[in-house]
């Protein structure tokens, strides 16, 4: 080992070390996320033995191999603060050429708990597949051969990124995690179900093309080989090994970049960032009322475009009420009622209005003085969330319904949905007053320590309070399909359902407003915490 390999190897352990020195909290949580991992990566390990001789082994191990490349391609674009060494350009001024920097950071990136744990998944696919002396020696290189080929993309993705990734584009990018981790969970569940439904044989025509991709072709060259196809195992072989001399050619090109040319993302950024921003909410801050109404609104809507946690949580809550009803529909369990799931993720966004202001809260107390301010500013929190769930939930509704072809329900859905998003106004409006807390604005949490308990009680005790105020229009919906000829007046509760919800909304504002003026100085200490 080089000089140079050996120190950066020590210096990333010297930062897993140092990192959990930091603090006792930050210790207990990456020994117990360290632990979780290695015991689900030896449960995965054992399944896959498991899997020998069985007939689709090759098939399920081919994609599993396939799905944690695409992870170690696309982690390091939403989680670029998990490995302080995936940024090159901290490295700059040592006197190092590309070649042995990249030896270098290839070995340091074998070091931590991810890398373990594709270990153990490649391992379990060899094994269960290898068959014959052929496919054990084949084994022995295509392990190491199949694990170098995902360290070594996520290390050029990142290296062809890296000015992006730290820069105020490349934090928000971070953002489309919870989509990207929300789609991708509802498609393994998807492709589960379907696998359970009609047995292992229906991953076989995608097995057939998967097969051919790096690092896939490194760990089906052991079944080739087993089996006899000594041309096709080297070939697959061959395409793995030529993945990571293209990979580490590549990932020295931007290294060689990145160490020679100027930094000019941040100009670019900029100018970027004017005329998204231009296009966006200014375009639309031109459509609201005038006043205070107006101000308040588009200041809510900028929270939503440019703050990452409030961008993250709209995100997540859209993408989440998306893909509840519209996956149980294509599964065919499905039901038209769970279009009702989009309007109460976001009324959840009505929860906590003031601690997305953080400490910057302090400049719209300034303008509270009276329960008619408070109120005109919760007012105009609502309404710039209407902006966006109203059209939402009756898109989702709409395209629930046509997936599922229920016409005869849609009036009745959208109704209830209404009047659970008016209930959830209501309700979030007086969770913020009287249950305040902070959302930090560095790192992954949502809530600043020690305001937990508040926070779980606001949106959870607001929700079931949302639900008991829904319980008359649910009750009508019931009574309607029970009773002789009540189907025929089922389209009268969207109009019921939509008046109920405003009424509820309205009434919820006017009783959250005086709380709210008489509280100022509690939320302001709450919300300021972070």
């Amino acid at each position: 080992m080089t000089n140079a390999t050996a120190t950066l190897v020590r210096l990333k352990l010297a930062l897993l070390r140092n990192g959990l020195r930091q603090s006792a909290g930050r210790r207990a949580a990456y020994i117990a996320s360290g632990v979780f991992a290695l015991l689900v990566a030896v449960g995965q390990l054992l399944g896959l033995v498991l899997l020998r001789g069985e007939a689709h082994a090759d098939s399920v191990v081919i994609l599993l191999i396939a799905l944690l490349a695409l992870g170690w391609a696309v982690m390091p674009l939403f989680f670029p603060g998990g490995d302080e060494t995936l940024d090159p350009t901290r490295l700059v001024m040592l006197p190092l050429r590309p070649r042995p920097l990249v030896r270098a950071l290839l070995a340091a990136s074998l070091v931590g708990i991810g890398p373990l744990f594709t270990l153990c998944l490649i391992v379990g696919s060899v094994v269960a597949v290898a068959h014959g002396a052929a496919g054990y020696v084949t084994a022995v290189v295509a392990v190491p051969l199949a694990l170098l080929v995902c360290v070594a993309l996520a290390r050029a993705v990142a290296a062809a990124n890296v000015r992006l990734l730290t820069s105020r584009r490349g934090r928000d990018l971070a953002v489309l995690s919870g989509l990207v981790i929300a789609v991708g969970a509802q498609f393994v569940n998807f492709g589960v179900q379907r696998v359970g439904s009609a047995g292992l044989g229906q991953l076989d025509p995608f097995a057939d093309v998967v097969r051919w991709v790096p690092p896939a072709s490194a760990i089906d060259a052991v079944d080739s080989m087993g089996q006899g196809a000594y041309a096709t195992g080297l070939l697959q072989l061959a395409l793995s090994g030529a993945a990571v001399v293209l990979l580490i050619l590549l990932w020295s090109e931007h290294l060689t970049r990145l160490m020679t040319s100027p930094d000019g993302s941040t100009l670019q950024a900029a100018g970027d960032g004017a005329a998204r921003e231009r296009a966006g909410v200014g375009g639309l801050a031109r459509l609201l009322p005038g006043g205070r109404t107006g101000t308040a609104m588009e200041r809510s809507l900028r929270y939503v475009w440019r703050d990452p946690k409030t961008k993250a949580a709209w995100v997540t809550s859209l993408a989440i009420g998306l893909i509840v009803p519209v996956f149980n529909a294509l599964q065919g369990t499905g039901s038209i009622y769970f279009a009702c799931f989009a309007a109460g993720m976001l009324g959840i966004q009505m929860y906590n209005q003031f601690g997305q202001d953080t400490s910057a809260f302090w400049m719209v107390a300034m303008t509270i003085s009276s329960p008619r301010d408070a109120y005109a500013e919760l007012r105009a929190r609502a309404l710039a969330l209407l902006v966006v769930t109203l059209p939402y939930a009756t898109l989702v509704t709409v395209l629930t319904t046509a997936m599922l072809g229920d016409w005869a329900r849609l009036p009745e859905v959208l109704g209830l949905s209404f009047a659970l998003l008016g209930a959830m106004l209501a309700t979030g409006a007086w969770a913020s007053a009287r249950f305040p807390y902070s959302i930090p604005q560095d790192g992954h949490k949502n809530v600043a320590p020690g305001q937990a308990g508040i926070a779980w009680l606001a949106v959870f005790g607001g929700m079931l309070a949302a639900a008991l105020l829904c319980a008359p229009v649910i009750a009508a919906a019931i009574w309607l399909h029970t009773s002789a000829g009540g189907d025929d007046w089922t389209w009268l509760l969207l109009p019921g359902g939509a008046a109920y919800g405003a009424a509820v909304a309205l009434a919820g504002l006017r009783l959250a407003a005086p709380r709210t003026a008489a509280r100022l100085p509690e939320i302001l200490a709450a919300v300021s915490r972070g």
